[in-house]
């Protein structure tokens, strides 16, 4: 089936050459390719110059949303298809893109489900069961809120569409590197509360932690994941203490000026 509009795919990237071939590939549907890149020291800017469709974009990390709004004014196109490194499409997903995008009655943005993968080993709960993002939409119509630093928010001024088949999310490669990726994602998420004016008090921060993990691991069934249940949730405990650790030295360093 061909698609009749025109689309631009989107990415931004630091140190991905164990993905940018594959992620590439599947911009395949989209007419240019635009990678904001923050001097990755790795093979990932020469990987993505092979392909003709690739602009590259050098542009020093500050945030998540501010590298993804780059993207979004680099774009050529209305529509943008915007993906991580760790997704993939299924031929089944982009059949379904492509159907949708042929209608004359179209959305404006769509939310796609994601399958979650641990080290190659498919996770079913943990919290994962509901998780979906928006990967498909018209820079007309939407914009990633700037006030969040982490676990960026589009926000979408038109109407909203879910696709049926889920993007496959690799994630977790192995549990040192998420480990490190949820780190990075609480000092970012520490910055941002304290931009809004929140104050570190450490029972909040205890309290917080420790409800995560009941939340991921009790409630969201974590323990049904086995092994991979148990490692998911310590992580993403240790994301939200970090988020406070985060935030107590920008107080203390706000201090210090």
């Amino acid at each position: 089936m061909e698609l009749k509009e025109k689309i631009s795919g989107l990415i931004i990237t630091f140190n991905e050459e164990k993905n940018i071939r594959e992620i590439l590939d599947d911009f395949s549907i989209c007419d240019e390719i635009i990678v904001v890149d923050s001097f990755s020291s790795d093979q990932t800017v020469s990987i993505a110059k092979q392909n003709p469709k690739v602009k590259i974009i050098q542009h020093v990390f500050e945030d998540f949303t501010k590298q993804r709004n780059v993207a979004l004014d680099a774009a050529a196109n209305d529509w943008v298809l915007f993906l991580d490194g760790d997704e993939r499409i299924t031929p089944e997903l982009q059949q379904e893109i492509i159907s949708e995008l042929n209608k004359s009655d179209k959305n404006d943005a769509y939310y796609f489900y994601r399958k979650f993968y641990f080290a190659g080993k498919p996770v079913n709960f943990s919290g994962t069961q509901t998780d979906k993002n928006f990967r498909l939409f018209r820079r007309s119509k939407c914009r990633y809120i700037a006030e969040k630093k982490v676990h960026e928010t589009l926000g979408v001024n038109g109407s909203i569409g879910v696709f049926n088949n889920k993007l496959q999310h690799f994630s977790v490669s192995d549990y040192e590197s998420y480990r490190r990726k949820m780190i990075h994602y609480g000092e970012l998420k520490g910055q941002e509360l304290f931009a809004k004016g929140k104050q570190f008090n450490i029972l909040t921060q205890y309290l917080k932690s420790a409800f995560k993990f009941f939340k991921t691991y009790v409630l969201r069934l974590g323990f049904l994941d086995g092994k991979e249940g148990c490692q998911l949730s310590v992580l993403q405990t240790l994301s939200v203490f970090e988020t406070y650790e985060s935030l107590k030295k920008e107080q203390v360093k706000s201090k210090l000026v």
